[in-house]
Parts: structure tokens; sequence; C-alpha cells
């Protein structure tokens, strides 16, 4: 049965974890270190703690930074219970008066007024990069900040669960359909959802998680846990998403703008040209010739527009050639997408419809 903990938080573009439970039952045995660069909401890095492997994962995003570290470094549920209490106590309604009144309009349509001054609240007052308590709570709240409007889970007017849709459409949308932000207890929701995810059993081990470009990873080698022998992940892919635009009311939660930016946290985000995204995957390989073991295995999820499976997989293998060290590209098999995300926000775009998975051995 799937553990609770790998829900957390809605997330688009993201890997199944049978996709990560296979290779690793077939590539790894326990105790290796599993490794993802590219880990979003970090299903690469908990599978491999499920199954008794050690792991690292980094991404740029502290969205996905947040939700990774949340699942993976999980402290007692009590503890958590007790820092949501000391919390709620401290929690002054009138006090954020100003700070409600001065954010942006959709806001105001976005949540409720007294749901938005408890968000605030929480967004001044969690430590979540320095405190593992902060961050599951901030982690739970990530996973419950938007969604549905007729499910009693989410604390938003309509949205989708997976992205944020942007100020000026989201206000037309509510306008034009005349709905209102649902009245939601943050804390209440927040400890309910807790007593559910906690259900499931957590991994004894705890992941190494990073936060920052994953060209940096080589310079931290030494906080890893041991030598990697296998990596699995799946890059961003072309001209696909953008996580500052569609992650950016999460985005806020953490402390960044009330609005979505470009650009503004990495300049890999989104690439629209072939040049520039494959300078992206060339320098993963890069940073892979630099952290990973002698004959470590490496699986590598993409999907491209206008490609076949066969031509990923040769300028995939081409772009390692930058690593000086012998890749071989063992196998490549091509993934039908049969649940799009997409449709969940574009009914009906075309988007991408496969992605290949890659497997080849770094010497």
């Amino acid at each position: 049965m799937r553990n609770r903990f790998h829900s957390l938080c809605p997330y688009f573009a993201m890997f199944p974890e049978a996709f990560v439970e296979a290779w690793v039952s077939r590539l790894t045995k326990p105790r290796d270190v599993v490794y993802d660069p590219f880990c979003g909401r970090g299903t690469a890095p908990f599978q491999a703690l499920l199954m008794n492997r050690r792991a690292i994962g980094n991404d740029i995003n502290a969205v996905a930074y947040c939700v990774t570290k949340a699942k993976t470094n999980a402290p007692d549920l009590e503890h958590v219970e007790q820092r949501l209490d000391l919390l709620e106590a401290g929690f002054d309604m009138a006090r954020w008066e100003d700070a409600a009144s001065s954010h942006p309009e959709f806001f105001s349509y976005a949540f409720a007024p007294e749901t938005f001054k408890q968000l605030l609240y929480l967004r001044d007052s969690l430590h979540w990069s320095a405190s593992d308590l902060d961050c599951m709570i901030a982690a739970v709240v990530l996973g419950i900040l938007h969604g549905d409007v007729k499910s009693r889970s989410y604390l938003s007017n309509q949205m989708p669960r997976t992205i944020s849709t942007k100020p000026s459409y989201s206000i037309r949308y509510w306008k034009l359909h005349e709905l209102r932000a649902p009245v939601r207890d943050v804390f209440s929701l927040v400890r309910q959802k807790l007593l559910y995810r906690y259900q499931d059993r957590l991994p004894p081990e705890r992941a190494t998680i990073f936060h920052g470009d994953m060209r940096n990873l080589p310079r931290q080698k030494d906080e890893m846990p041991g030598p990697i022998r296998f990596a699995i992940t799946s890059p961003p892919y072309l001209d696909t998403t953008s996580f500052e635009e569609d992650q950016w009311l999460r985005l806020w939660f953490l402390g960044y703008e009330p609005f979505p930016t470009r650009g503004r946290v990495s300049s890999d985000d989104r690439h629209s040209t072939p040049t520039s995204y494959w300078r992206l995957i060339t320098d993963m390989w890069r940073s892979f010739s630099l952290v990973l073991d002698s004959d470590a295995d490496v699986v590598v999820r993409l999907g491209v527009r206008g490609m076949t499976p066969n031509q990923v997989a040769e300028v995939l293998e081409g772009a390692a050639v930058v690593t000086r060290r012998p890749i071989k590209l063992l196998s490549f098999e091509e993934s039908p997408m049969r649940k799009r995300q997409t449709n969940a926000f574009r009914p009906g775009s075309m988007g991408l419809r496969t992605e290949i998975d890659c497997h080849f051995r770094m010497k």
C-alpha cells in the first residue's frame, strides 16, 4: 500500500514511486545511496528510504526542498503537534489586519479574511528552512494551500491542486462563476492532515537534502552519506513548465514575492530553446561525473517534443561526452503518459504524450 507521505503535497511533473521502486530494486542493494539532483517533491529519496537505502535529494525550488525535507526528515508527530499548539496560542487576528490589506487584490478573493490572516502569521512565524518541526508544518500547509473549493481539504477559492493559476486569470474566473473563498481554520486543517499522514510508518533513516543548483553539488560531496552508485532523476522538460510561475503561491508562503516571477529564482526554470536546454543536460552530466562512484548506474526520465525516443536517447548520451568518463547507454524505452496532469487545468491540451526512460552506466 502506498505510504501516505508520498502524497504530502500535490505536485506537477513528477514520476510515480513505482518507477523508482522498480529501478532501485533492480540496481541497488540495502544501504546503497540513491541520488536525485532534481528531486521535486521527493519521490525518489523517500522511496529509497522506505526500501532501506540511503538517499540524497536536491532541488533549486524552495517548494520542492521544503516538501522533500519534511517527508525524508520527519520529526515525531507529538513534537510537531506541540509546535503547532504553541503557534496557535500565539496567533492574534487583529495584528494581521494591516498586512492583509497591503497584499495584492488576488489574496482577498483567494482566501477568506480569517484564513488569510492565519496564513500570514504562519508565513512570518515558521522557520521552515532551519527547523524540522516548522518544515513539516510548512509542507502540510503547502499541500492544502489551494485546490478544489468543494473539498474541505483545501484553504483557497477554486484552484488546481498542483499549480497556482495566475492572479488576473483567477480573479476573472472567480468573479465570472461567483465563487467565494471558504472559511477554513488553518490550524485545525493542518492538525487533521498531520494525523492522516502519520498513520503510516516513517523510514528509520533520514535523507540528506540540499537546496540549490545541482551544479554546486560537487562542492558538497563531503556532506554526502557515502559513495553514490545509483542516480535516478527527471530533469525539467524542454519548454514545458516553470516552477516560479506554476508554484508562485506556494513560493509566496515560503517567503517569496506575492506574485508570479520568472527567472528570479533560477535561470534554468524553463528553457524554451533546444540549445540552452541541452546545455543544462550537459551540466547535469558534468555534475554526475564529479559525484558518482565508479560503475555507477544512472536512470534519466525525459520528455522532449518533436524527437523520437531513439533521438532523445542518442542526444542524451551525446551530452555526456563532457564528463570524460566512459558512459554507455544500456537501454531505453518509451513510457506513455496515461494520466496527463495538464488536463486538470488545460483540458484538451496537447502537451507531452510520452516520456523516455534511459539507463546508463558510468565508469
